[in-house]
Order: structure tokens, then sequence, then C-alpha cells
């Protein structure tokens, strides 16, 4: 693919037929690489054996693609078709792609300081195969100003190529919301960036294609890596302010969905309920901008006092929790709990950075024996990442105190008076459940 570099001539991108790589098959990548396999030809590459192996028999452990539309674009085997998606976990087989896009998760460790390994590694397999005139796009949320200062570079030294003459880049940040229905890929406008005006177009044109809610053509890559990390830094804050209100209200004796309800009558008045802050954005994002701001000498007061608030709610509930159970004379030690939900959302699977394993561990430090149930969580995912044991049917016990975690649908129809013993609490988390209950946020 040869790419114009003169800014007076327009790139026709249409006719440049090309070869799409995605790197990382999960939430973001695989509806991207469907979505583009309508209309290109898609090799779409995990490093997870089984990831692949599934998905090539139409399965999505995700639930973000039915089998059926998985199915319409899955290719067979490494054909030359123009169109359609060929799931591998060989890296060879991204080798003749012209343009590179990397979807790959981009975590904290466990002292929350952003883990860049996956997106490292991501640029390094690319950079073996990198060819005169190739562009590489990322999507994976970073501070502003990595994927120029850390991916760039990687890219240089694995393929020899000069970037910005060997080579291009952009950066169109995911804007996926998993479990979400209506709010599809397609129906998301997408921000693009690239690494030079030419390559900008080029890149917004290749969105532009297959996004119908249209795309925004960023300024720089730089400009469009900070508006992705501060839309959930923003909601973090948000979310805070109304955890902190959570507490006083708890203290004051009034009900927090009651106060939002009132204030919300206003017209201006943005409506954010008080939670916990888990999953895979929300709860990581805000620590990559902290990161940057403190590189270049600010001490980001704001930002980081709304995660220390949002973290501190997994503790606080559980506290609530057993605060109820003694105002009932429940005996704590050994008293058994049902936590309804272990997912980060409602009616979705994901169960990254889910803050309700930090409330069972809380509960578990009282002395509380705790049941899970959730019908949408992977009990094998859940065993692997926390040690613990998830159910997918209703257990068959009577609890002290039933805690909605997780406000799945399901959860709307359970018959809570069969689950109760004589005395025994709820707890709702989410203010969801349509019976009268022993606590809330």
């Amino acid at each position: 693919m040869s790419i114009e570099t003169n800014s007076e001539k327009t790139i026709n991108f249409l006719s440049a037929n090309p070869k799409i790589a995605i790197i990382g098959l999960g939430y973001v990548g695989l509806p991207l690489a469907c979505l583009m396999a309508g209309k290109y030809r898609v090799t779409g590459f995990d490093i997870s054996e089984s990831r692949v192996d599934a998905l090539r028999k139409g399965k999505d452990s995700t639930l973000e693609i039915e089998a059926v539309d998985l199915g319409k674009v899955l290719l067979a085997d490494n054909t030359h078709a123009e169109k359609g998606l060929y799931c591998t976990d060989k890296e060879q087989d991204i080798a003749d792609a012209t343009v590179y896009i990397i979807t790959v998760p981009t975590p904290v460790d466990n002292n929350n300081q952003p883990d860049l390994s996956p997106v490292i590694t991501a640029s390094n397999t690319v950079a073996q195969y990198l060819k005169e005139g190739d562009v590489v796009i990322y999507e994976s949320t970073v501070y502003p100003g990595l994927t120029e200062e850390i991916c760039v570079p990687l890219l240089e030294q694995g393929s020899s190529l000069i970037f910005n003459s060997g080579f291009f880049v952009g950066y169109s940040p995911e804007r996926v919301n998993p479990g979400d229905k209506s709010r599809t890929i397609e129906n998301i406008l997408k921000i693009t960036s690239g690494s030079t005006p030419e390559i900008a177009a080029y890149v917004d044109q290749l969105y532009r294609s297959v996004i119908k809610a249209g795309t925004y053509k960023a300024t720089s890559i730089k400009v469009a890596e900070a508006a992705k990390v501060i839309e959930n830094a923003q909601r973090d804050i948000n979310i805070a302010f109304v955890n902190e209100l959570a507490k006083i209200c708890n203290k004051l004796g009034i009900a927090t969905k009651e106060v939002l309800d009132a204030a919300g009558t206003k017209w201006n008045f943005q409506a954010y309920k008080p939670g916990l802050a888990g999953g895979h954005c929300i709860g990581v994002d805000p620590y990559y901008l902290a990161l940057k701001a403190k590189q270049v000498g600010y001490y980001p007061g704001l930002i980081l006092a709304a995660r220390r608030l949002n973290e501190s709610m997994a503790e606080y509930i559980a506290s609530q929790i057993v605060k109820c159970m003694i105002t009932k004379e429940l005996t704590i030690k050994g008293a058994r709990v049902l936590m309804l939900g272990i997912t980060f959302k409602e009616n979705c699977p994901d169960v990254r950075n889910t803050k309700i394993v930090e409330v069972i561990h809380e509960l578990e430090t009282y002395g509380l024996v705790v049941d899970i149930f959730d019908p949408w969580a992977d009990s094998e995912i859940v065993a692997s990442a926390y040690n613990l044991t998830s159910h997918k049917e209703l257990p068959i016990e009577k609890y002290d105190a039933i805690v909605l975690g997780v406000a799945h649908q399901e959860f709307l129809h359970l018959n809570y008076e069969n689950l109760k013993k004589d005395q025994s609490i709820i707890y709702d988390v989410k203010s969801f459940l349509p019976i009268k209950v022993d606590g809330a946020l």
C-alpha cells in the first residue's frame, strides 16, 4: 500500500484495498473485527489458543457477538477472500496485513501503576511484520503521548523502518460498552487521529467507512489519547461525589436514592448513582492520566482523591451490611450470605477488575460465609481469576443476609422470601430491587 504524503493530494482509501490485522480479540477487538470483516479482509490475532478455537466454532464467551453474526463473517481458512474474518493464534498469519489495529488491554498492577506489557508485546509482535507504507492504529487506552513515546520506538526498532516515512501510526480510542446491545460499536461516534495530516485523513476514512455514527478527527494523536482517558476520569470523579453523598446521607438517616431523585428534577442536574467503580475503564484509566500528570510535574489531587474514595467503597459496603445484621441481632461469625452478582456491571459476563470480589473478601474478614450466584459470569474464569466459586444456578439454601451486588435483570424476579431465614436482611447495593430492603447505598 502506498500513501501520498503531499497534503495537496487526497487519499482515496477505497482504492487502497487494505488488508487489516486486529491484534487482540476481546471485548474491543472482536466487535471491531466483525464490523470491518463485513467490508474488508480481516485477520484477527489473539495469543489465547482457547479463545481462537472457540471463535472458530462461532462461540464468543464475552457475549458481545451473537453466534449467527459471527458465523456470517467467519472464514474457515486464511484465504485471499476480499472480505471476512479469519481468527488465528499464529503470528505469521498477520504478515501480509497493510493496516494493523492494536486492541489489547491496558490494565494496572497491584500498586495501581499502569501495566504496559500487553501493548508493548503487541507492538513488538507487529514490528516484526511491518512493511513499507503500513499503518499501525492503537485503540488501547493510554496516557497522552504514550503511542509516540513508547510504541513508535518499538515499531522502529523491530522493523528497521523510519516513522512517518517507512510506516505510519494512528490512534482511535475504543468506546466499547460491554453488555450494551443498543450502543454497539457502529453506533458510537469514533475519535480518530494520525501521525501526519494525510494519515489522519486515511485513518478517519477507514473508520468512517464502517461506523454509522460517524467519526471525529482529532488534531493530533496526543489529543485523541487525552480525550479518551478523561472520559472515564470524569465519570470516576462524578461517581466519587455521589459515593461521598451516600456516606453523608447514611449519617443523616435519609435515602440517597430519594435525594438524587429529588435533585434530578432540575434541568441541568447530572444523574450519577453511587456504587462500586470497577471494570476495565473507570477503575483503571484515571491512573494512566495521573501517572502522566506526575511525570510532567503536576500532582492530580482531585483525580487521585476520587480514586481513593471509590476504592474505599467495598470496605464501606461490607461494614454497612454487617451493621444491618447487628441491628437485627443476627450472629455475625459463621452467618451465611448470598451475594447476587460478581460481574463488574449488570447484564454482562465481564468480571475484569470487579469490586464485588473486594466486598466478598471484606465480608469474610468478619467471619461471614459467602455464596455467589451469578447467571452471567463464567464460573471457570471467576475461579481462575479470583479463586472464588460462582454458581450459575441459585443455591437451595436460606441465608442470614442477601446482598444485591449487581443489577442483573434476572434478580428482579427472584423469590426473596424463599431465600431468607426467619431473621435476615436484604442489602441492595444498587438501589435496584422493587421490594423493601434493610439497607442500600
